[in-house]
């Protein structure tokens, strides 16, 4: 699955699922304070004990029906984390006069999940009513997908509250934006014209090269999919980084990583220590999710994840 390792429906999120493979690196540079915030692990262990039992079980379910809903809903929270901190903002639907994250550029008719982050909800609020917030079930959520998909588990602090607001302009400024090269991976840049030359990318492994002109034979076609991590998709493991060494990269900013002397060293150490990558993306989930936090007396539980109250 590696960062975001799934089939993908759309455009976009191509280019977000390689985006996030760099933001995820970066984030183990970062100071380990991103936001200060009084979270708490035990949160709400009297409030709604059976809080992680139900997040898990929703999520378990989901996946049986559709296994690529692990990857969707870990990018869902990446998505809500980058925009103004980590308050489920981007679970908002549009209000009078408000457009919300859901529309912006990098989100639009690709980001999914919705649905699963709904039902748990309900099943939250039929247990606990108004306490857990929207925030905290997403970022348990995330954690739950990369646990069912054999990735590392780690201790979720909690007690974030939900923002009350959400904005489409935010979200197209703060979002990682796709890069003028990587626009052109939208047309199948690499398989067909290359630098302007009419043929593929002369870097790219000649077997991935084969499969992906099977797959999309007509550059102009936008409903294919093709998953980022064609031998393990939807399991959390190391293949990502090992297809890179082989120029496996499924998109051109896919090779960027190996371009830079200090990514591709990281890219080279987790090929090979698996200990060592799931440690740090761990750290590295648990500082994301303090990004921007609300905590009370802010913000507000949302009774319903789409609204709010």
């Amino acid at each position: 699955m590696s960062e975001i390792r799934t089939l993908v429906p759309h455009r976009t999120s191509v280019v977000m699922a390689s985006k996030l493979s760099v933001c995820f690196l970066a984030l183990l540079f970062t100071s380990a304070h991103l936001a200060f915030c009084k979270l708490d692990p035990n949160y709400y262990s009297k409030t709604c004990p059976q809080l992680h039992h139900i997040v898990a079980t929703g999520l378990k379910t989901a996946l049986k029906s559709d296994p690529r809903i692990a990857a969707s809903l870990l990018r869902l929270h990446y998505t809500d984390c980058f925009v103004n901190g980590c308050e489920a903002s981007v679970l908002l639907d549009d209000a009078k006069g408000v457009k919300g994250e859901k529309n912006a550029v990098q989100n639009r008719n690709s980001l999914r999940g919705f649905e699963v982050i709904d039902h748990i909800k309900a099943k939250v609020e039929k247990a606990c009513p108004s306490t857990v917030s929207c925030a905290d079930i997403l970022t348990l959520a995330a954690k739950e997908s990369i646990v069912a998909s054999g990735g590392p588990s780690w201790t979720v602090p909690l007690g974030r509250r939900d923002g009350k607001a959400a904005s489409e302009k935010a979200a197209n400024e703060q979002l990682p934006a796709p890069s003028e090269s990587i626009v052109a991976i939208y047309n199948k840049y690499r398989l067909i014209n290359y630098n302007g030359t009419g043929k593929a990318d002369p870097n790219m492994n000649p077997k991935l090269r084969a499969d992906l002109q099977a797959a999309c034979p007509n550059a102009a076609a936008d409903s294919k999919l093709y998953p980022l991590d064609p031998g393990t998709p939807y399991n959390f493991d190391l293949s990502y980084y090992n297809n890179l060494l082989s120029n496996g990269g499924v998109l051109e900013s896919d090779l960027y990583l190996m371009s830079d002397r200090l990514l591709a060293s990281w890219v080279v150490g987790y090929s090979k220590d698996r200990e060592r990558f799931f440690k740090d993306y761990a750290e590295a989930m648990v500082r994301m999710g303090n990004v921007g936090v609300i905590t009370a007396p802010n913000g507000q539980v949302r009774k319903h994840c789409r609204v709010v109250n």
